[in-house]
């Protein structure tokens, strides 16, 4: 509705251009026959007396119009400029809160995501299967946790793998081992995710690594949770190992970077990103730049908003609001749209323009001395 509204003022100002040309045009070719008839006028000597006159007259009331119409256009020329000046204002700032509110819906669904992960790791860490796959070296304890993680993947199809680490950072068992053969075995002692969970001071707690690329796992991007796996499954329990959940990052962010409301119309224009807390891409709607760009947001230490950086692109962000007891990371959702401003170039004529015809209509008013024939015959035949 707004850019309708700016619209109609832009096609407003072109039609009022387009006619005050038009008057111009018209009072310089009065002015032109008010010059020919007052030279046929002297010609004729006191028989064209009158018609003198009427030439006069003729000139005096061009002389008015054009004056009317100068100050029409010195009137209306700033004001259709501020028009037009406000408009794109209001419809970037529309635009602005509109995309900052997507922004902010879809950083909540990752939130709301990422939550769901939080919680899944601190209840699996205090299953018995992974208790006892860390504490019981009997034959088949691994093989039968290895089982119970798989039925686990097979109901949560959001992961790629699930390990079990003993208090060594050894990996002892996955859930996915056809798929995943070389995941058991591996040292994950220097992991961060591994460390903060072993330091956990209680099974309330859970530890989370950025978005990163699993090799083991195919070179997939992961978002890791933790937990400690503590002695009897208990909250206080001693810690004995650790389970690392592997979420399938790549799938799951490009479902909802995708799966933001647009038009089709603005989705051919717009860009939809997850950003980390030092603003590094991690998921793209085009699939440009992720974990190699790093976006240039323009905060000013605001949680939410808007701007535009270069008058044709409106971003708008929103920081990370959490969910339940999920604080967040610190990442922005971001949409960027570009947008071709409407109105931005007032219809009326330039002020030089206006010059120009008002110098040709004074050219046109002035009486030329004493004409030769040549050039009365030129007028006449222009009148």
């Amino acid at each position: 509705m707004p850019e309708r509204i700016l619209g109609l003022a832009g096609e407003i100002s072109k039609l009022v251009s387009a006619r005050v040309d038009d008057i111009q045009r018209i009072t310089t070719m009065s002015k032109i026959l008010a010059l020919n008839a007052s030279i046929e006028a002297a010609r004729a000597g006191q028989a064209g007396a009158g018609f003198s006159v009427v030439a006069e007259q003729v000139k005096t009331v061009s002389d008015r119009v054009t004056g009317i119409v100068d100050d029409l256009q010195d009137k209306l020329e700033p004001r259709i400029k501020e028009l037009n000046t406000l408009g794109a204002a209001l419809i970037t700032r529309l635009r602005g809160a509109r995309i900052a509110d997507l922004a902010l819906n879809m950083i909540e669904i990752i939130d709301r995501n990422l939550y769901e992960r939080s919680c899944d790791v601190r209840w699996w860490a205090t299953d018995s299967a992974v208790v006892d796959c860390v504490t019981r070296q009997a034959p088949g304890v691994a093989e039968f946790c290895s089982k119970r993680l798989g039925v686990i993947l097979d109901a949560y199809t959001v992961y790629l793998d699930l390990w079990v680490a003993d208090a060594s950072g050894r990996v002892v068992a996955n859930g996915r081992p056809g798929q995943f053969p070389n995941a058991v075995g591996q040292s994950v002692a220097q992991a961060g995710w591994f460390r903060q969970a072993m330091a956990a001071r209680d099974g309330t707690e859970f530890s989370v690594a950025d978005i990163e690329l699993q090799p083991v796992l195919g070179g997939r991007s992961v978002a890791t949770y933790a937990a400690a796996i503590r002695e009897g499954g208990e909250t206080h329990g001693k810690v004995i190992g650790v389970l690392g959940i592997f979420f399938d990052w790549q799938a799951q962010s490009q479902t909802v970077v995708n799966g933001v409301r647009l038009t089709d119309e603005e989705r051919q224009q717009t860009r939809c990103l997850i950003v980390d807390r030092e603003y590094k891409v991690i998921a793209s709607s085009d699939g440009r730049g992720v974990l190699s760009e790093k976006y240039p947001l323009q905060t000013e230490g605001k949680s939410m908003g808007s701007y535009s950086p270069d008058g044709r692109t409106v971003v708008g962000f929103s920081l990370t609001p959490g969910y339940e007891t999920y604080r967040g990371l610190g990442w922005f959702g971001v949409v960027e749209q570009q947008y071709a401003p409407a109105g931005t170039r007032p219809a009326v004529s330039s002020p030089a323009a206006a010059g120009v015809r008002r110098e040709e209509a004074r050219k046109a008013s002035t009486p030329a001395p004493s004409p030769s024939r040549p050039e009365i015959d030129l007028l006449a035949h222009m009148g």
